[in-house]
């Protein structure tokens, strides 16, 4: 009986070891291959998803640069009666202002897409885009969201 049990675990323990994988070792032929011969394997980029923007009052905000001067802004808002604003400042002067609206209105959450171009004045400036939503009572900047374009 006792050596049943022995023999049992000591095939139990047998079965179960793992493997040991040893690296292989290329020819040294392979290695001598003429740099003008050898095959590169091109580098893809990686599928990256958008950066998204999001605070209390918009989300899922997505800027894809269409063209050199030219932005495609895309995303959800939860704002009063559907109508948010947005300005374009490059940290001195405000270069463009506008205003949307979102195909539902507070409390649901309405899409919107729309296309900004703008031009920078200064070479070495940041532009940023601000949504916000007015306040009904003095127009002050509501839930600002700020969005660097470039």
């Amino acid at each position: 009986m006792r050596w049943t049990i022995l023999l049992s675990a000591v095939l139990l323990f047998a079965c179960n070891k793992k493997e040991t994988q040893h690296p292989t070792v290329l020819n040294d032929s392979l290695m001598n291959i003429p740099e003008t011969t050898k095959l590169v394997k091109p580098s893809t980029p990686e599928n990256s998803l958008p950066k998204q923007y999001s605070n209390e009052r918009f989300k899922e905000v997505t800027v894809e640069r269409i063209d050199e001067n030219k932005f495609q802004v895309r995303g959800k808002g939860q704002i009063f009666e559907a109508n948010f604003n947005w300005i374009i400042e490059d940290g001195h002067d405000e270069l463009k202002t506008g205003f949307q609206t979102t195909d539902a209105g507070a409390p649901e959450w309405g899409k919107f897409d729309f296309t900004i171009t703008v031009q920078k004045k200064r070479e070495n400036s940041k532009l940023i885009l601000v949504l916000f939503e007015s306040s009904a009572e003095d127009g002050s900047r509501q839930y600002e969201l700020p969005i660097v374009l470039f």
